[in-house]
């Protein structure tokens, strides 16, 4: 295996083929792909698309079709989490403090977050969408991509290799791992993936992925105070505020990276509901609880000490049960 690392969009992107050759040529692929992305759906861009569409929200403006192809993918997402994932965030992200770029946010740490205006869980509805290049916000509202942006880019770099190369390779973004598939249906090994619920802890698991997507949503990662009160990315648009932390990670598989991204970041959400809702889903995931407790649904492997949610919903109460049971 041969891989490179590099960034983008505020993280890292990580590429990595059995074929060495093909890498120099992926990874300015990938650069390009992700360059585009960057310039039509930043929300930190002052020259974005996207920038240019939430000053002129309630109207219709002209946008690249680029744009229009990742909003039509995170109402997509909303559609299928009944709006937990939601792309209409950006106003409550501002006002809790998320104003600029994430490595600029302590600038501000010692003033007091405002209070966030929710956006309504079915107001993405409203969202205008033309394929040939036109989006209209909202009034009111500002998009922010955040929730499923850097998955859809890694399906979209994914897509990219496989229809350039036609070479398997494996694309992660920030953690959200797109599998590019190799057109001559070599029969290869599955891609070990190591998971950690701390990026650059020692791993905790590792699962093997032959295809699809791997996503992780954290309540620990993208964090920043105001006025000493400390918050986290992952908002509920129920609320506007940070979802309460039940989980400090989930990893959730899927037919893509976007996929998997969208059933990470709704058992965020969720919250106590989230294995319910992974089983009645057929996700297959790992939850990682605030006090280091880890249940899997769907079939994750089995991990010392890890519970089954099938036991937990059968004995919700009884955390010493829950404990003992292994995945099965």
């Amino acid at each position: 295996m041969s891989a490179t690392t590099f960034e983008a969009l505020g993280t890292y992107v990580f590429l990595a083929s059995r074929r060495p050759a093909i890498l120099p040529p992926t990874q300015r692929l990938a650069a390009a792909v992700l360059s585009d992305v960057d310039r039509t759906c930043s929300r930190f861009r002052e020259d974005s698309d996207l920038t240019r569409a939430n000053r002129q929200a309630g109207s219709w403006v002209a946008v690249d079709p680029l744009l229009v192809a990742a909003v039509r993918a995170a109402c997509s997402a909303a559609e299928q989490t009944g709006g937990l994932v939601h792309p209409l965030l950006g106003r409550p992200l501002v006002q809790l403090g998320y104003d600029r770029d994430y490595d600029e946010l302590h600038v501000l740490a010692d003033q007091p977050a405002g209070e966030p205006t929710p956006p309504g869980v079915d107001s993405w509805r409203e969202i205008g969408l033309d394929d040939d290049g036109a989006l209209r916000v909202p009034a009111g509202t500002a998009l922010d991509l955040g929730a499923t942006a850097k998955a859809w880019a890694a399906d979209l770099i994914a897509a990219a290799i496989a229809g350039e190369t036609g070479t398997g390779a494996i694309v992660s973004l920030g953690g959200d791992i797109a599998i590019a598939p190799d057109a001559d249906g070599e029969d290869l090994p599955p891609w070990p993936i190591e998971i950690s619920t701390h990026p650059g802890d020692p791993a905790e698991t590792t699962v093997a992925l032959d295809g699809g997507g791997l996503a992780t949503s954290s309540t620990q990662v993208r964090r920043w105070a105001r006025a000493g009160v400390h918050l986290h990315h992952v908002l509920d648009p129920r609320t506007g505020r940070p979802a309460d932390p039940v989980w400090h990670a989930v990893t959730a598989t899927g037919p893509s990276a976007t996929a998997a991204n969208t059933a990470s970041t709704a058992s965020i959400v969720l919250g106590a509901d989230a294995p319910g809702w992974l089983e009645a889903h057929d996700v297959t995931a790992r939850l990682v609880a605030a006090d280091g407790r880890v249940v899997t649904t769907g079939s994750w492997p089995d991990e010392p000490g890890s519970s089954q949610a099938a036991e937990l919903l059968e004995h919700p109460g009884d955390d010493h049960r829950a404990q003992e049971v292994t995945a099965r």
